[in-house]
């Protein structure tokens, strides 16, 4: 019997002749833990995948990634991030232990998740957003590159990154004011390339634009992306 990696329960997998017949995708989390995932659905803005509700918006954009797109610094350089979930508590505590606390096999419940997600983008070549040295040794692993890993994609590495103070301690403003984090390696392979970045959480978006800006500025034709949390 598989146990939930999230509560450790036991689960139990009914046999049918789907299941029989066709591999079907084992499951890391428990139907209790995975209903407090709060799935992203409905209407939503179609740069960042924030569901915009209430929220007013221009040409499908939510009022941040208008903000973004008028910035004549910043705009034109992400065309879309793919969201899963809504960033609640219980995913932050989920995401947490996972990159804080160095919970590496948590990675895995995500994976069928982003599997269904990916089905729909298209895209050349795949990178992950990378952290600092410090950073890396500080953790352990980069979270973006596990998922990557897990979810069995191969990624090149195009990116290296300057080491700052952490993110979660800047303010909105703060973090869209940052000079460039991040410098490109091995620009010959981007040239004319639709490139997928994978990462953890989007926060403001100003590090999937600062790496999305410094790709296409290299030659890079497209950057998207894709993250557990919005």
């Amino acid at each position: 019997m598989n146990r939930c990696l999230v509560c450790d329960e036991g689960m139990k997998q009914d046999l049918t002749w789907r299941s029989l017949l066709k591999q079907a995708e084992v499951r890391a989390i428990c139907e209790g833990c995975e209903g407090k995932l709060n799935r992203i659905t409905g209407e939503t803005c179609t740069m960042c995948s924030r569901e915009l509700g209430g929220d007013h918006m221009t040409g499908g954009l939510c009022l941040d990634c208008s903000r973004w797109e008028r910035n004549r610094e910043w705009g034109g350089y992400l065309s879309k991030n793919i969201a899963l979930f809504h960033y609640n508590e219980y995913l932050k505590d989920l995401i947490a232990k996972y990159k804080y606390r160095g919970d590496y096999a948590l990675a895995e419940v995500f994976v069928p998740f982003l599997k269904e997600r990916l089905k729909e983008m298209e895209f050349d070549l795949v990178t992950a957003i990378p952290l600092s040295d410090e950073r890396l040794k500080e953790r352990g692993f980069n979270q973006g590159q596990a998922l990557a890993d897990l979810v069995g994609l191969h990624t090149v590495e195009t990116l290296t990154r300057i080491h700052t103070e952490k993110q979660s301690k800047k303010s909105r403003q703060e973090r869209m004011s940052l000079p460039q984090v991040f410098q490109v390696m091995q620009s010959d392979l981007l040239e004319h390339k639709s490139i997928l970045i994978i990462d953890d959480i989007y926060t403001t978006g100003t590090t999937l634009r600062h790496a999305a800006k410094a790709l296409i500025t290299a030659g890079a034709k497209e950057v998207s992306s894709i993250t557990l949390a919005r």
